[in-house]
């Protein structure tokens, strides 16, 4: 029997084609949690847009949700063509998928304002701190004294983007690494039930060019110093949450704007999600000590997002007739006669 999800679709409604990247890429281990959090989530395939620029992680797009919108842009400009089509189509869902590259390079300065508008979306960085499609380069978050194969270390300072997006007033921030399915799951779903800005910082070891002991992107030395801020669940709205087993230990939950809950179970020094200071502070600590820190970093709700700081209508602009887009002549004459006064 097809197992159906909360709106009775069986899960290979959100599946996509065959993925063409080399075997064992991390990227494929993300689709495959995006396909298995759309649909545990329930959202209508229909009403999901992912979004990419270029690059291997931006060609994962065509791997996941083939019945919903897409659009692969050019290089580094995904966020202002997401930014267009959230405006004018701001009931559907958002699902951005870009790379080290995309974002931390030719992508930075649209990265940056996407963040402080605050756009509704979820934004996913597979990170592997390499050029994947152009052999293997070092990418602008590679870690000074990282090795790639047949290559010297790299010397140069990297781009901490959890850093970056928690300064920006990022609400909702996390880490976390293609081979800790658990946790990624519970970071993609709580992150679909976000409103407003979402980033997911995702280390996902490239198996061509960095899959060896000297790259701190690789997925043995990612293994062996993954620092977890906690265990983190992710509780639906429809399931009630006196019927989830409680774990043991110190715990608590956050809840989203849809009723759903994110639950942070501690597992090592108590760390607070709702301070920005304490982001920081792990983050640094975790680079002094050459390791990854991995969990929701920053978490803070409430932050209006761009189409409420616009005030837009609550119909979305794509679904307007034309007369209420477009001004009368009586109304435009009067308004180009207030600039003319």
């Amino acid at each position: 029997m097809v197992k159906l999800n909360v709106i009775d679709r069986p899960i290979d409604d959100y599946r996509g084609a065959k993925s063409t990247l080399c075997p064992g890429c991390g990227h494929d281990a993300i689709s495959s949690v995006i396909i298995s959090s759309a649909w545990a989530n329930g959202l209508p395939p229909k009403q999901l847009a992912k979004m990419s620029g270029i690059g291997c992680s931006s060609k994962t797009p065509a791997y996941f949700l083939g019945q919903s919108h897409g659009f692969n842009t050019a290089h580094g400009r995904m966020p202002s063509v997401t930014t267009g089509a959230a405006m004018a189509n701001r009931d559907l869902c958002f699902i951005a998928v870009s790379g080290d590259g995309d974002t931390a390079s030719i992508g930075i300065g649209q990265f940056i304002h996407a963040i402080r508008r605050n756009l509704n979306m979820v934004y996913i960085v597979e990170n592997n701190g390499v050029y994947g499609l152009t052999k293997g380069q070092y990418s602008a978050t590679a870690e000074e004294g990282s090795q790639k194969r047949k290559s010297a270390p790299n010397q140069t300072q990297p781009i901490d983007l959890c850093k970056l997006a928690i300064t920006l007033g990022c609400p909702f921030v996390a880490r976390s690494f293609s081979g800790s399915r658990q946790q990624l799951t519970a970071l993609v779903r709580a992150a679909l039930s976000h409103h407003g800005m979402a980033v997911i910082d995702v280390i996902s070891p490239c198996v061509t060019f960095a899959n060896n002991d000297e790259s701190l992107k690789s997925y043995g030395y990612v293994k062996s110093h993954d620092e977890e801020l906690h265990v983190v669940d992710y509780i639906p709205h429809f399931e009630p949450i006196t019927e989830v087993e409680v774990p043991e230990g110190e715990f608590r939950e956050v809840q989203l704007h849809d009723g759903s809950f994110i639950r942070l179970e501690t597992i090592g020094d108590a760390h607070d999600p709702a301070s920005e200071m304490a982001a920081l502070e792990a983050l640094h600590r975790a680079e002094v000590a050459q390791k990854h820190v991995t969990g929701l970093l920053y978490f803070n709700p409430g932050k209006p997002t761009l189409d409420e700081t616009l005030n837009l209508v609550e119909t979305p602009l794509a679904e307007l007739p034309d007369e209420r887009l477009k001004p009368s002549r009586e109304s435009l004459e009067e308004l180009l006669a207030g600039f003319r006064s």
